[in-house]
């Protein structure tokens, strides 16, 4: 059976942040989600947008919206953006001083009719976190440190992305395996063998001088 491979548009390497609305507009119906990443300045360096502009993306576009939340505290936060319309709405795991909260953030999440992803940093292990992966729909498998476009991608993710998958296969599990961080032409057929499902790209579609090609080239990538 054929496998679908689904490609969300990273919005960190836009600059602009008025901007990211028009990329919305201009990539539906090409790419499946826009990858909403989310930096408060202290989860990670960098600061972004919140949920305002989120909302206005809803407003001015179809595209499914992907919200990677890069904050502290998302446990306080997250509602916010399922108000402002998000489809998808991961979490770091890393964030949650209180890992207790994590199960319950999850569920309420769900209970909002949308769906709930779990991100793990690069230095995060699989064991750390596979108590969790029973309740998620989407786990997202960090390539590169979190906050910054452009690095390049670390190849021991590999091992990871591995590790989820047979564990998702013993254990019967239907989430979605998600990559974010230096994912391009190059590396897809090599994540998707591994076992993801969903390749998050920034750089590689939006600076492509054809990026409905750059798209189906990664989505394309097993074939």
């Amino acid at each position: 059976m054929k496998k679908n491979v689904y490609v969300s548009l990273s919005t960190l390497c836009i600059k602009d942040f008025q901007h990211i609305t028009e990329y919305a507009k201009v990539m539906q119906g090409k790419a499946d989600m826009l990858h909403c990443d989310v930096g408060d300045g202290v989860f990670v360096d960098c600061k972004t947008y919140d949920a305002s502009l989120i909302k206005g993306i809803n407003k001015n576009s179809l595209i499914m919206l992907d919200v990677h939340l890069m904050v502290d505290e998302p446990e306080l936060k997250y509602l916010e953006y399922i108000k402002a319309g998000a489809n998808i709405v991961t979490l770091h795991y890393e964030a949650f001083k209180n890992k207790e909260l994590l199960p319950q953030v999850i569920k309420n999440i769900q209970f909002n009719r949308v769906l709930a992803g779990l991100a793990i940093k690069p230095e995060t292990s699989f064991k750390e976190v596979k108590t969790y992966l029973f309740d998620v729909d989407v786990v997202l498998v960090l390539g590169v440190d979190p906050g910054a476009s452009g690095q390049k991608f670390k190849p021991e993710t590999i091992k990871k992305i591995k590790e989820i998958d047979k564990f998702r296969q013993e254990n019967n599990l239907s989430f979605k395996i998600q990559v974010d961080g230096g994912v391009n032409e190059q590396n897809a057929k090599t994540l998707v063998d591994a076992g993801a499902d969903i390749l998050v790209s920034g750089n590689y579609v939006f600076n492509s001088p054809d990026r409905e090609k750059a798209i189906e080239n990664l989505r394309n990538c097993i074939k």
